[in-house]
């Protein structure tokens, strides 16, 4: 391991608004703020939104930045990642941050039921293959209705065809409110507020001429029911591995990634 990543791991334990509980230790100890994050960790009564798969995090200090009347969770088990964000809350003072370095899979232990109220998706994993480590999956969304107040929002922004079009047919076919749904969020008219945020990986992909796709639904009162994905046409690109430069060529990169599997 690098010394610098040495360095980010050190500055997140001390960090007071980044809270690390991988499996072991929550097994061993707990978590203590389970049901208790508005008043024991952000010592106020506000929305608590989440940003799953956060990355380096920019997604969800913009909207502290922005929302100080809302409390913003990141969550992510790429501490590395993570650090850039983290630091970023440290340094402005920002009161109403915290990053949850924890799977994802594990979020129905430190939320109690109701607790959280929207949950943004940037730019997961499509995961085309295994259906149920999909982030929008049925299993999933069963996670989020467990920990979320009822009519809780659900915002994706993907990169992916394949992860919009499952998502979309998932949402539809269980009758989902959807409150707004573009295939192309930057050649759509409105949703400034979306538009106004880019994540590290929106803008690699933004440089490479992809659309940005974006869904916004709420949660179901009841268990949704899975969908068929065998006719939605897998995605045929990846992202750049170590080393390349943004806005180099497709083909290029495309052989470059092939040389990286």
């Amino acid at each position: 391991m690098g010394k610098n990543k040495l360095k980010k791991f050190a500055d997140m334990r001390g960090y007071e608004c980044v809270l690390q509980y991988p499996w072991a230790r929550l097994q061993a100890e707990g978590f203590p703020y389970k049901g208790d994050w508005k008043q024991g960790f952000f010592h106020n009564g506000n929305p608590v939104t989440l940003e799953l798969g956060c990355g380096k995090g920019e997604y969800t200090v913009e909207l502290a930045r922005r929302y100080p009347d809302r409390n913003f969770i990141g969550i992510d088990i790429k501490g590395a990642r993570m650090w850039t964000g983290a630091s970023q809350a440290v340094a402005e003072g920002l009161p109403n941050v915290a990053f949850l370095r924890t799977d994802i899979e594990l979020i129905e232990n430190f939320f109690a039921p109701e607790e959280v109220d929207q949950i943004w998706i940037t730019f997961p994993d499509p995961q085309m293959q295994k259906q149920r480590k999909r982030l929008t999956s049925v299993r999933f969304l069963n996670l989020y209705r467990r920990i979320s107040a009822p009519g809780a929002r659900i915002r994706l922004k993907t990169d992916s065809p394949f992860l919009y079009a499952y998502t979309s047919r998932l949402v539809g076919s269980n009758a989902m409110e959807v409150l707004a749904d573009t295939s192309d969020l930057y050649s759509s008219g409105g949703l400034e507020e979306v538009k106004s945020v880019k994540t590290f990986y929106e803008q690699q992909w933004l440089s490479r001429g992809k659309t940005i796709k974006y869904i916004d639904f709420r949660l179901p009162d009841s268990d949704p029911e899975e969908v068929d994905d065998s006719d939605i046409p897998r995605d045929d690109y990846h992202s750049y591995p170590r080393g390349v430069v943004q806005g180099m060529p497709d083909q290029i990169a495309r052989i470059i990634n092939t040389k990286d599997k």
